[in-house]
């Protein structure tokens, strides 16, 4: 008698329901999966029999009959060993093995790798599931104990985590019943943060905790550039440290990608802490944008809702660096395959860290510059102006003297400085409530007319700076957006003149 259960496919970030039918006919012993499965899937034959036959049930190879497995739609290709307890259970069911009781197979869900023996291993995107499984009308979801508690983020569907097989196919013939698993209570997970980084041990670049508070006010790009040593990559370590915690929307936005990609980790089923990502600059597009011939998140993508933090910024590839321009203007990354085309989610603040020079002592009154004009001219032209143009905040970042570095004075706290980001972030969810975004560096044209008004003072300050600095029209915008954060930060309901002479500030002194 043929049989049939429902698991599902990841899909980028996104699952999609996968029909797992087995059917077993007259004929020589052969056990096939077709369905367009991958080598982990073809793989699964090996650990199905194993687990079926460890767990006290007759195995697919001591029956003498053909047995196929057909994963559908037959178009879409299948991919990693999740489909292990699905194409088991269904055997069982089909080989008259087990009888369900109570429980209606066509909204149920079940996903999971079996190990030899039986047991059942973590499977990646647990989430993702739960929430496809809500939308789509499913009632219960199977999988592997270690999942549960991350899946049970999810209200309105009961989650059932198992050990072993053999619990599994007990609780459905209702010998020996699994509990579902509670609502997972997210307060747990929201607790202080023990940060080894904190602005308070940050030694003068007061000009440069003010830009970064800036930044995290209103979600702004920033660019550092300084000698080595100065501090850049300390002060882009505290930035998440002056960034409001994740809302429950967002964190879990962030765990699902996490999750996805296979960086959850056991620890705790919810990230409650925005992401601080640090790729290497020898880092390659498809590690930073995502990618692949089943394409996961890239480093981007990770660090949406937190912080991209790219040190040595011109050391990146150039095709790299391009890459960028997308995320850092939409907020989303396109993926292009064969297959098909996926958007990830990419809304981040990027930090970059460069030297002004080869040798890095342009800048640096205390060393003499070795570099030539023409290799200062050509290591500059390694970022281009179009990305140059997407960063709001361009700061010098100048080296530390002795009088600060031994000072026993302890500067303002990074509790303190998020009370103040909180507020400001206040103020742009309140003003935002109507719209689908969360801060000012996410406006658009439209948004920025009617959030941003200005004064004739301020047109004409705006008018001198975009003749005299040749200010591109997405400068002039993003000139707006940064006015908008300073009068936020101020909680000032108008943009003034002094905040537009800051933000101008922080345009950079040479436009490429």
């Amino acid at each position: 008698m043929p049989s049939k259960v429902y698991s599902a496919a990841l899909i980028g970030l996104d699952c999609l329901p996968i029909e797992v039918e087995v059917d077993m006919s007259p004929g020589l012993h052969n056990f096939s999966i077709v369905g367009l499965p991958d080598a982990a899937i073809k793989e699964s034959k090996e650990r199905v029999s194993s687990a079926i036959k460890n767990s006290g049930a007759s195995p697919p190879h001591h029956s003498n009959r053909r047995v196929t497995v057909n994963l559908a739609p037959a178009d879409l290709k299948k991919e990693g060993p999740s489909y292990d307890l699905p194409i088991a259970v269904a055997f069982l069911i089909a080989s008259e093995q087990v009888a369900p009781k109570n429980i209606d197979l066509a909204k149920s869900l079940f996903i999971g790798e079996l190990s030899l023996e039986g047991g059942l291993r973590h499977t990646n995107g647990a989430l993702a599931l739960a929430l496809m499984a809500k939308a789509r009308g499913f009632e219960n979801i199977f999988l592997p104990k270690a999942d549960a508690a991350e899946a049970a983020l999810v209200k309105g569907i009961k989650v059932f985590g198992a050990q072993n097989l053999e619990d599994l196919f007990l609780h459905l013939e209702s010998k020996q019943l699994i509990e579902s698993s509670p609502l997972t209570d997210v307060s747990q997970y929201y607790i202080e943060s023990d940060s080894p980084y904190d602005m308070a041990y940050v030694k003068g670049q007061e000009s440069a905790k003010r830009a970064l508070e800036i930044a995290a006010a209103g979600g702004h790009n920033i660019a550092m550039s300084g000698p080595p040593g100065a501090g850049k990559t300390l002060l882009a370590r505290t930035l998440p440290t002056i960034l409001p915690p994740l809302n429950l929307g967002e964190a879990l936005d962030v765990t699902k990608i996490f999750s996805v990609a296979g960086r959850l980790g056991n620890s705790k089923p919810l990230i409650t802490e925005r992401p601080f990502r640090s790729p290497h600059h020898t880092a390659s597009a498809p590690a930073l944008v995502g990618g692949g011939n089943h394409p996961k998140p890239g480093e981007i993508t990770l660090a949406h809702r937190g912080v991209l933090f790219l040190d040595e910024f011109p050391e990146f590839h150039r095709d790299v660096l391009e890459a960028l321009r997308q995320p850092l203007e939409d907020g989303i990354i396109t993926v292009s395959r064969a297959q098909g085309t996926l958007n990830f989610p990419a809304r981040f603040i990027l930090v970059a860290a460069m030297n002004p020079c080869p040798c890095g002592n342009l800048t640096n009154p205390a060393k003499h510059c070795v570099c030539s004009q023409g290799q200062i001219a050509k290591y500059k032209r390694r970022v281009s102006g179009p990305l140059i143009d997407r960063i709001d905040l361009h700061i010098e970042v100048p080296p530390i003297k002795y009088d600060k570095l031994a000072t026993e004075k302890v500067a303002e706290e990074s509790a303190l400085i998020r009370e103040r980001v909180g507020q400001a972030r206040e103020i742009q969810k309140e003003r935002f409530k109507e719209e689908n975004i969360v801060t000012n560096s996410e406006m658009d044209l439209r948004q920025i007319k009617r959030y941003c008004p200005i004064d004739s003072t301020g047109q004409q300050i705006l008018k001198n700076a975009v003749n005299t600095m040749h200010l591109s029209a997405r400068s002039y915008h993003r000139i707006l957006k940064l006015a908008r954060t300073i009068a936020d930060l101020a909680q000032d309901a108008e943009i003034k003149t002094q905040y537009l002479a800051e933000a101008l500030q922080y345009r950079p002194k040479e436009e490429n």
